[in-house]
């Protein structure tokens, strides 16, 4: 057999092998589904070709191969925050992040281009990827972020599943900063951010034509924006202070767009009135000191607080979001810790951003039709000493390994014994130079 015909042979024994573990059954699991169902003691997960066909007890494998649980928890794979996973690899060099738009001159120069898609940067090879996914996180909302030459509204992300593919699993979304952290694209004043805001409705709207002297939007942008205003998606909006959340809610209902809230800080103070016009939030849930103005109510209870009020809760980090999504289930954990219901804790990681970004029809919940992105889980997920023991997409087991744990197994070994003539680890095994 020569190379190309054993390269040949290798590739269909993959190939094949990759077919087969979509048929999978997870016997005698403790099953969190995030639905209605809730947690199922005892019960199974069936997979079909990647989906899940049934959830229940003593389902027939029918060929399938048998994971057996023991009782271990298992959940649909969690979300990871709202990051630049896939378009943010070394924060430290700009050459590696692809997640902000920066035409204008100046910090004081404001260049609206709501066309702006990070989506098409995403680098699904990724080394942020497996460190996340092996800690069961299995999709992120790749965010658009404003700065100095870009404006208010920072860009277009959309969900991505972190299996490897290139493609958004959602609709495109439209990622927009208010408050403090936004005043030096807007004159300095949180107040001219609304003026610009209907400026911006009108003119996407046909009341302000595209030839006028102040338009702001190239014939794309209008076209783009036109898109998420009128659409069934939410603008996702960072803002914190209860104030501006008071007006972001006037300002959407003035305009009939539906809004998600990311960051919240002050969001438990209005919680009734969020909960009144359906705005999900998504929450640090350690952001609880005063770093700034917008956040001077921030609370470790305001998780329990919003969804005590009937608001859908979910998280998100407030800092180094795409290398550390990991730690977002630890967050949840305190939430929960700070009176937040478990189911809610959990949901907060699987059905409330599925729900939220429009792809709970393909993942976020354990349930016949949608993906089999499971995890089956050593202990509590949302305590952070429990560890994913394996993690499936589509039904196919991924291997559990990331940068991280290849430079754990190589690096927490003895050391060398030079008297032996054994070499230093940084060299291969087969001893070569």
């Amino acid at each position: 057999m020569n190379r190309v015909q054993g390269l040949a042979l290798a590739a269909m024994l993959a190939a094949s092998a990759g077919a087969a573990a979509e048929d999978l059954l997870i016997r005698n699991a403790t099953v969190h589904t995030a639905t209605e169902r809730g947690t199922l003691q005892g019960a199974d997960v069936l997979v079909r070709n990647g989906r899940i066909i049934a959830v229940g007890t003593g389902l027939d494998a029918g060929g399938a191969t048998v994971v057996e649980a023991d009782g271990r928890p298992v959940t649909p794979t969690l979300f990871g925050g709202i990051t630049g996973i896939g378009i943010e690899e070394v924060s430290g060099e700009s050459a590696t992040t692809d997640g902000r738009l920066a035409l204008g001159e100046g910090a004081h120069d404001m260049t609206v281009r709501p066309e702006f898609d990070v989506t098409l940067a995403y680098n699904p090879d990724s080394l942020l990827l497996p460190v996340a996914r092996i800690e069961g996180i299995g999709f992120t909302l790749l965010s658009a972020s404003t700065g100095a030459g870009g404006s208010i509204i920072g860009g277009q992300g959309a969900t991505m599943r972190l299996d490897g593919g290139d493609q958004p699993t959602g609709p495109k979304l439209l990622f927009i900063d208010l408050g403090s952290r936004a005043a030096n694209l807007t004159g300095g004043s949180r107040a001219a951010q609304w003026m610009l805001l209907d400026q911006l409705v009108d003119e996407a709207r046909g009341r302000i034509p595209a030839s006028a002297h102040s338009a702001l939007l190239t014939p794309a942008g209008r076209t783009t924006l036109q898109q998420h205003l009128d659409g069934n998606r939410p603008l996702v909006v960072a803002v914190d202070r209860a104030a501006d959340i008071r007006q972001l809610l006037r300002w959407s209902k003035k305009h009939d767009v539906r809004v998600a809230i990311r960051g919240g800080g002050e969001a438990a103070r209005v919680a009734r009135e969020l909960a009144a016009a359906r705005v999900p939030v998504f929450i640090d849930p350690l952001d609880n000191l005063p770093a700034n103005f917008d956040r001077i109510h921030a609370s470790l209870r305001s998780a329990a607080v919003l969804r005590a009020a009937g608001v859908e809760v979910g998280f998100t980090q407030a800092g180094d979001s795409s290398h550390n999504a990991r730690k977002l289930r630890q967050l949840a954990g305190n939430a929960v810790a700070h009176g937040l219901p478990w189911e809610d804790g959990l949901a907060g990681l699987t059905r409330v951003p599925a729900r939220s970004f429009g792809v709970d029809g393909e993942i976020g919940a354990i349930a016949p039709g949608l993906r089999a992105d499971l995890v089956l889980w050593d202990g509590d997920p949302l305590d952070v000493a429990s560890l994913a023991s394996q993690v499936w997409f589509d039904g196919r087991a991924i291997d559990m390994r990331s940068r991280q744990t290849e430079l754990r197994d190589r690096y927490l070994r003895a050391e060398p014994d030079a008297a032996r003539g054994e070499l230093p680890r940084a060299y291969p095994a087969s001893g070569g130079r």
